[in-house]
């Protein structure tokens, strides 16, 4: 019983001293006697060799030998042993079913009480299986000693079992301060509960989980975070069931940070590229300033503000400078309601007056951006001396504000105010310099749309000035105009009309247009009204009155287009001419209601030179009307030209009603509330 005590002992001091990569394979562990009688098979062994111990106990061991094979070596291994030495070597033993299998084997000598060797035990492997796992295990072990990836492995309760070198440098601690702890216990700075929610993910499902990034801060580097890319993969025992976690660490706080540098640069440009489109495209001062503001908001503050100079605003001109307290008035804001912050700041259209020694002064005067990185206490204490707003905005939640000017062509134009309430830092030098890019884009936008606002208050000027003030009309017609201009400010354009006193008592009915919009198209306007008065008192057949003002246009540095319509009508034969360069046809309405456009060859605009125009000859009732127009009043998007010439029949239809009435009818019947185009009337009662 005691020999028997002993040899359980051995086997397994024995099997812990193997240790290592053996702890990994089934080994068969035998007894011998001194003679090499077997007295001990377990069922390991039986598994490896299929013997089940009734059959081998008592058999020599040397019985077990491959019967073809050389025998000696496994006799001189057992008979080494015997003498008191450990051997091990590879021998081929015979299996149960009746074939070979390598073994690779251990055997060292039991002694007794007196030190001899009274009894061999022997452990045996399969010599494939251990060669496999002998060199798996080699190659784990210079993994986890030498890869500068950084490696854990962790029970199933997520407790460290061991770190790599990797790891501990990583980490900056010991894998003393690791073992039995969890992820959370030795590093709090991390995200620690989302990373063990990630490994508990992997222990339920077998699934590994790769690329899951943990940041913090480790006593490896505790002044600044940190970026690791984590994978977790489950270890499994020979039953498939979970045993612990492996995780391994690669910092990627670099690439990281390249790649959130790439990132907002990218934001950045898209944002400049969106700017660049959206703003300034209607030439308003208003909706200028609203973009700006509306592009801001989020991608760079949470609230803005756009404020041009008081001046501008009524429509005068910005200073060089500023040296004293300013007037701003508010054109834009972002977003305009549902925020705190938004309660506070003065709402749109409200003037705001600055001392001199005010930021918003002080940004304008010196054309620089005005920032409070850090917006607290400290920083509103001066300012509260005077008003109370800053403390209203801290209490807002503004931690981070600027100011940048709004500078275009030397001239300062007003200032954008961005506020930031949301915890992502404060406004760093980038915001900075991104936001001047936008203010600048803004600024230019903001000045066009003053330049044209100029130049389109003096095209309408000029166009209205050359327009007749008052029409004294000839004997025997009676006269009515409208002239309307286009909603848009890129539309004005050269729309006139025209009544001349002829000889003979007749008269001139005309009207025109000149192709193309704002100060040009008004100026030759201009120019032809005046030529076709002074043509019209020399009585000029209608044909030669057209090829002069051709020859007019083709005077100009620049080529023109104008089509135009001149009628004559003597009101007490009711016999017209119509000549046409263009310009839609004339409606003639009868007495009795009926009204029809007047054919006649439509010729082609002033300008284009090379073509002969022809006269149409007409007699009209006495009571009649001619109704002249230009082409804005029947011209609609997404409508038939045809269609619109007949319901301006249709409205004609009473023509005995006054002929302000008449000229009010079309516009309400035709005009939609935004027209595209000038439109002007010219309705002529003939014969009265």
């Amino acid at each position: 019983m005691r020999e028997q005590t002993s040899i359980e002992e051995l086997i397994s001091g024995a099997a812990q001293d193997a240790g290592g990569w053996l702890g990994a394979l089934p080994v068969a562990q035998v007894a011998t006697g001194c003679d090499g009688r077997i007295v001990r098979w377990n069922h390991a062994a039986q598994e490896l060799l299929g013997y089940p111990p009734p059959e081998v106990l008592g058999r020599h061991i040397a019985d077990l030998l491959h019967p073809g094979a050389d025998r000696s070596l496994g006799r001189a291994l057992w008979e080494t042993a015997a003498t008191g030495r450990g051997v091990m070597g590879t021998v081929t033993a015979w299996h149960r079913e009746g074939h070979p299998l390598e073994l690779e084997i251990w055997a060292c000598p039991v002694p007794d009480r007196q030190g001899s060797a009274s009894a061999v035990l022997v452990f045996a492997a399969d010599a494939h299986a251990a060669r496999r796992v002998r060199g798996s295990s080699a190659v784990w072990e210079g993994l986890f000693a030498r890869s500068p990836v950084g490696i854990g492995v962790l029970d199933t309760q997520l407790r460290f079992l061991s770190v790599n070198p990797a790891l501990e440098r990583m980490n900056g601690l010991p894998e003393s301060s690791h073992i039995g702890r969890r992820l959370a216990e030795v590093l709090p700075q991390v995200n620690a509960a989302e990373m063990e929610q990630a490994m508990r993910e992997v222990l339920d499902t077998g699934e590994p989980l790769l690329d899951r990034r943990r940041r913090g801060r480790t006593p490896a580097d505790p002044g600044h975070d940190r970026v690791w890319s984590c994978s977790y993969v489950r270890v499994e025992d020979p039953m498939d069931r979970p045993i612990g976690v492996i995780a391994t660490l690669v910092d990627v706080t670099e690439q990281q940070r390249d790649h959130t540098a790439a990132e907002v640069g990218r934001r950045r440009l898209a944002l400049l590229s969106e700017a660049s489109v959206r703003m300034g495209a209607s030439l308003e001062l208003e909706r200028t300033a609203q973009e700006l503001a509306d592009l801001a908001v989020p991608h760079l503050a949470d609230v803005v503000t756009v404020d041009v100079l008081e001046t501008l605003a009524r429509g005068g001109e910005p200073g060089l400078g500023l040296t004293a307290g300013v007037e701003l008035r508010r054109l834009g804001k972002s977003p305009l309601t549902g925020r705190a912050l938004g309660d506070v700041v003065a709402p749109i259209g409200r003037t705001l007056v600055f001392p001199a020694g005010a930021p918003y002064t002080q940004a304008l005067s010196v054309r620089q951006p005005y920032v409070l990185a850090r917006f607290d206490q400290r920083a509103v204490a001066l300012a509260a001396r005077r008003t109370d707003r800053p403390a209203q905005l801290l209490k807002a939640g503004v931690h981070s504000f600027m100011m940048v000017p709004l500078v275009a062509r030397d001239l300062v134009l007003g200032v954008a105010t961005l506020y930031r309430t949301r915890p992502v830092g404060p406004f760093g030098s980038d915001d900075v310099v991104l936001a001047g890019e936008l203010a600048a884009r803004a600024a230019i936008s903001i000045d066009n749309a003053r330049l044209y606002q100029h130049e389109h208050e003096t095209a309408v000027l000029l166009q209205r000035s050359m327009l007749p003030q008052h029409i004294a009309a000839p004997t025997g017609i009676e006269v009515a105009h409208r002239y309307l201009p286009a909603s848009d400010i890129n539309e004005v354009g050269g729309d006139w009309y025209d009544v001349l006193q002829l000889p003979d008592g007749r008269a001139a009915l005309l009207i025109g247009d000149v192709m193309g919009h704002g100060m040009p198209a008004a100026a030759v306007m201009g120019r032809l009204s005046a030529s076709v008065r002074a043509l019209g008192r020399l009585d000029l057949p209608p044909t030669d009155m057209l090829h002069q003002l051709e020859a007019a246009l083709a005077d100009l540095a620049e080529p023109m287009l104008a089509t135009f319509l001149y009628v004559t009508c003597d009101p007490r034969t009711g016999e017209c001419t119509v000549t046409r360069a263009g310009h839609p046809p004339p409606v003639a309405v009868q007495p009795d209601g009926s009204a029809r456009v007047v054919s006649t060859p439509p010729g082609v605009p002033l300008g284009v030179g090379g073509i002969d125009f022809t006269t149409t000859r007409l007699l009209l009732p006495p009571g009649s009307l001619l109704v002249l127009y230009t082409d804005g009043l029947i011209e609609a998007r997404g409508t038939d030209i045809d269609e619109r010439l007949g319901e301006l029949t249709r409205l004609l239809a009473e023509p005995e009603r006054p002929l302000d009435h008449l000229c009010d009818t079309l516009v309400t019947g035709l005009v939609p509330a935004s027209a595209d185009d000038d439109i002007a009337i010219l309705i002529a009662r003939i014969g009265v």
